[in-house]
């Protein structure tokens, strides 16, 4: 069986997608889950390539009991070719990567919120320039929003 490969997009690379990364391939494991899976985030911006997540978001995802660790990069057109799903944070996000969506890819792009239960289709907001308050509260929307993801894409393998 191939793995499903899942890609999470947002700005810059540093707070929301990196941090959706780190819950899903924690929620992964911890369902014994992670043969099939590859996971990765990137930014559709270039500012942070190469850099280490915010470390606001990192003290906060280590608070809830995740640790994670990524290398910011940029999103690329050959992601639609190596990722089955891709998952952009916002409106302006999802836009960015639809803009640049081939013919011919088969992956899926969805809003990471088209899973959340409490805010189907809306966007996680970005907690750059907010305190620990906003930091929780998309931790919070992305450990939902994760879980029924996962939820969806077993049910996918299965069927």
């Amino acid at each position: 069986m191939s793995k499903v490969k899942v890609l999470f997009v947002c700005l810059g690379n540093i707070c929301r997608s990196p941090l959706a990364e780190g819950i899903f391939r924690q929620r992964v494991e911890e369902r014994g889950l992670s043969d099939r899976y590859e996971i990765d985030s990137c930014g559709t911006a270039a500012y942070h390539i190469g850099k280490q997540p915010d470390s606001r978001s990192m003290a906060n995802a280590k608070k809830n009991g995740v640790l994670y660790n990524h290398s910011a990069r940029q999103f690329e057109v050959d992601d639609f070719h190596n990722f089955d799903v891709i998952l952009p944070m916002d409106d302006s996000n999802y836009e960015d990567v639809i803009s640049l969506k081939p013919r011919d890819s088969r992956a899926r792009v969805v809003k990471m919120r088209d899973y959340d239960n409490l805010g189907n289709g809306s966007d996680v907001p970005d907690p750059y320039y907010g305190g620990e308050k906003g930091f929780q509260e998309v931790f919070d929307i992305l450990d939902r929003s994760v879980n029924s993801l996962i939820d969806s894409l077993e049910l996918r393998i299965k069927n």
